[in-house]
């Protein structure tokens, strides 16, 4: 039963070469709806791999094509979203639950839209539940009043449970942030800091800033070394 296959053109590849199991590396279809879809997605990742840059046990990637039984490459899903903990870094081509010593996602996050918000909502839920994910997200960046825009879930006695989401946010336990609906778009806060998280292009930005602000503080230092000289 092909329930959890993400798209259905999926099952027109054939699934084997010469005795060998093919599993597709693309569903072909486009990585994000809409360019609000695609700009959320850029800065989720971002902002994670920056935020875990110094941990090498952290993986984080989406829209990758996620098989977790082998043998079936029809048991098929792709998240826009996922962070995996307990395995290295680096690039893949498609992600084997079973080259990867078993481990699945803990956090998964779907970015919703008028075509996809029941299935992310019924039929993913019931996946990612049996795949024991810890925390599920799902958002609607299009603000569409027909669907909740912030749903969470949380496992409790192997089960994805809804939990509340108080004033547009709701920490997740596992990464240690909030996710908080800005009323705009969705935004990962570090409570840590008291700061949303920047993804690589914001903290390079920052870093600009800074630069320029200690070149500009250095310069004053010097005239002002130069006047107590003159003196």
């Amino acid at each position: 039963m092909n329930l959890h296959v993400k798209e259905n053109s999926i099952a027109t590849f054939p699934h084997s070469f010469g005795g060998e199991i093919y599993y597709p590396e693309s569903d072909g279809e486009p990585m994000a709806e809409t360019d609000i879809h695609a700009k959320l997605l850029f800065y989720l990742r971002n902002a994670l791999e920056a935020f875990f840059a110094e941990r090498e046990d952290v993986y984080i990637t989406g829209n990758i094509m996620f098989y977790y039984v082998e043998g079936n490459p029809t048991e098929v899903t792709s998240p826009d979203v996922m962070i995996c903990f307990g395995i290295p870094k680096g690039d893949r081509t498609s992600y084997k639950t079973w080259e990867e010593s078993d481990v699945v996602p803990s956090v998964i996050i779907e970015i919703a839209s008028r075509s996809t918000w029941e299935k992310d909502r019924i039929e993913k839920r019931a996946l990612y539940e049996s795949l024991g994910v810890k925390e599920y997200y799902i958002f609607n960046p299009q603000y569409t009043k027909s669907f909740p825009v912030f749903m969470a879930f949380r496992e409790n006695a192997s089960r994805l449970e809804s939990i509340e989401i108080e004033n547009g946010r709701i920490k997740s336990d596992v990464l240690g942030l909030e996710l908080v609906d800005t009323g705009e778009t969705l935004r990962l806060f570090n409570p840590h800091t008291g700061e949303f998280l920047k993804d690589f292009e914001e903290l390079n930005e920052q870093i600009a800033t800074d630069s320029l602000e200690i070149e500009q503080l250095k310069a004053k230092i010097q005239q002002l070394e130069q006047l107590l000289q003159n003196k």
